[in-house]
């Protein structure tokens, strides 16, 4: 009779990861980063329960406005930020936070002011929270320029610039995706040890996938690169076409994509000439990992991470996920 292995002993949680990698760095390591993400695999852990139970404690349905992106905010959203912020400003080492549900940037008082600047979406997709569909916390952290005290000009550099970025996503388990630099790691939540557990390491998109993820409910509106790249892979010559997987929430569309391989894309259009996503904290912390982890990311014409940045919302279009499959892509931008 066939005997089951034996679960690893060898427990990794987050935070002893994080600690590790930062040791690497020997003198050059101050523990901030360390302190800054554990405030926020906090902030997720929290988040995370309060999604589970948001139809239970009437956090489904709009808080009755509208944030900078236009988007009616949820109950859920308006929390999220609020937990979001609150946390990383206890936390002592941020000195910049800029959030999609803000106008404008929060420069930290002296009192509470650290090395640190994030930016990010306190949470992705929550209009689909209704439908039980993941969702997800978006975030990309940069260290203060030298000598500067904190302003918006810190945050207004080349994603490339950024010391880590990852999300957290939200649905039958929470799990974070972590990148400092060296590779891209995921750690999924034990509720029951209330832990991040390495469950994925190094992670690798494959070269190239068999799925594509474009909201073709606006195909009228793409612009011909676009529409001629989708025709080539819903109708190849091989006949083997793509299969479309879209959700409509940005984390979980990428997790996907980072885990299977294929192509994401969200690009600029008739009806949106600069495109959807920000740039600042979707595009970037996404192209981050997407590099990281052997991926390409693109606008169809130039790298994401060397984009500046002329305003804490600015929107941009985003391709990106398997290299050989984002490289055909570009191909039909060349032509």
């Amino acid at each position: 009779m066939a005997t089951e292995a034996v679960p690893s002993s060898e427990i990794i949680t987050l935070t002893r990861h994080v600690l590790h990698d930062q040791m690497r760095l020997g003198a050059a390591a101050t523990g901030d980063l360390t302190l800054l993400l554990t405030a926020i695999q906090v902030t997720s852990k929290f988040i995370a329960t309060n999604v589970r139970k948001a139809r239970l404690i009437n956090l489904i349905g709009l808080a009755g406005d509208t944030n900078i992106s236009g988007d009616e905010q949820k109950k859920l959203d308006v929390l999220s930020n609020d937990i979001m912020v609150n946390s990383l400003r206890a936390s002592g080492k941020t000195a910049v936070l800029v959030s999609e549900e803000l106008e404008e940037a929060i420069i930290i008082e002296e009192k509470n002011r650290g090395r640190y600047c994030v930016v990010f979406d306190p949470l992705d997709g929550s209009s689909n929270i209704d439908a039980g569909v993941n969702i997800g916390t978006i975030f990309g952290i940069y260290k203060l320029r030298p000598n500067s005290k904190g302003s918006i000009e810190d945050v207004l550099r080349p994603g490339s610039e950024m010391v880590a970025a990852g999300y957290t996503m939200y649905g039958s388990s929470a799990n974070l995706v972590l990148s400092t630099g060296s590779g891209v790691n995921g750690y999924t939540l034990d509720a029951a040890l209330g832990e991040f557990i390495l469950t994925h390491p190094d992670i690798q998109i494959p070269p190239r996938g068999k799925i594509y993820s474009f909201n073709e409910g606006n195909s009228m509106f793409f612009n011909p690169p676009v529409v001629e790249y989708l025709k080539s892979i819903k109708y190849p010559a091989s006949g083997k076409p793509y299969s479309a997987r879209y959700i409509g929430s940005m984390v979980a569309d990428v997790h996907r994509t980072f885990l299977y391989g294929g192509i994401f894309g969200y690009p600029d259009d008739k009806k949106n000439k600069t495109g959807k996503l920000r740039l600042l904290y979707e595009a970037f912390p996404m192209a981050f990992l997407t590099e990281q982890a052997g991926g390409i990311a693109t606008t169809g014409t130039k790298r994401i991470l060397d984009i500046v940045p002329t305003s804490i919302h600015e929107r941009c279009p985003v391709f990106l996920g398997s290299k050989e499959d984002v490289q055909d892509l570009m191909k039909f931008f060349t032509a």
